[in-house]
């Protein structure tokens, strides 16, 4: 189970994911002062034969949406607290660079200067034709926060972990 940031991934899952990613990562951009920016220190790792990415946005966008979009009654409806932070992780097969969609995901998020790890299932969520995994989660601002995702693949004996750490912003 050796995680790694190093390299590049397989072309067709780099390719597949620019996509989904980039509409993130713009989103968040915009929506966002630059001295209030939250990151994802490293966004990529291959773990066990995955290619696993993470995004992790303030829920505040997913509320953004017009009434009856689909995004808005994800995983419940985002909580109005502030911060409420959308998990999003992309996974890839690392060879061949099919997505992986059949998997089960689950994170914990722990904060440096908070008592008590978060557990949460990751749902699949259906955008663009392409299956992404995300939940909800509370990271209040000015700690780093490790959050460990665990990934299930059928046939598998133990799940790949991968682990990502988080700098929450100040407010």
């Amino acid at each position: 189970m050796n995680a790694s940031s190093e390299g590049n991934p397989h072309p067709a899952a780099r390719t597949l994911s620019w996509s989904s990613f980039a509409w993130l990562v713009l989103g968040v951009a915009l929506a966002m002062p630059a001295a209030a920016r939250a990151q994802v220190l490293e966004p990529f790792q291959k773990v066990d034969g995955l290619a696993v990415y993470l995004g992790v946005m303030p829920g505040r966008i997913v509320r953004g949406h017009p009434t009856g979009h689909t995004e808005t009654a994800m995983h419940g409806g985002s909580p109005h607290d502030p911060d409420t932070y959308h998990l999003v992780v992309a996974l890839f097969d690392a060879t061949s660079g099919a997505r992986v969609e059949d998997a089960d995901v689950s994170a914990s998020v722990s904060g440096l200067g908070h008592v008590g790890t978060q557990r949460l299932k990751l749902e699949p969520m259906s955008i663009a034709a392409t299956v992404t995994y995300g939940g909800f989660v509370q990271m209040p601002p000015r700690d780093r926060y490790t959050i460990r995702l665990e990934v299930r693949r059928r046939g598998a004996a133990t799940p790949a972990k991968a682990d990502f750490v988080f700098a929450g912003a100040a407010r």
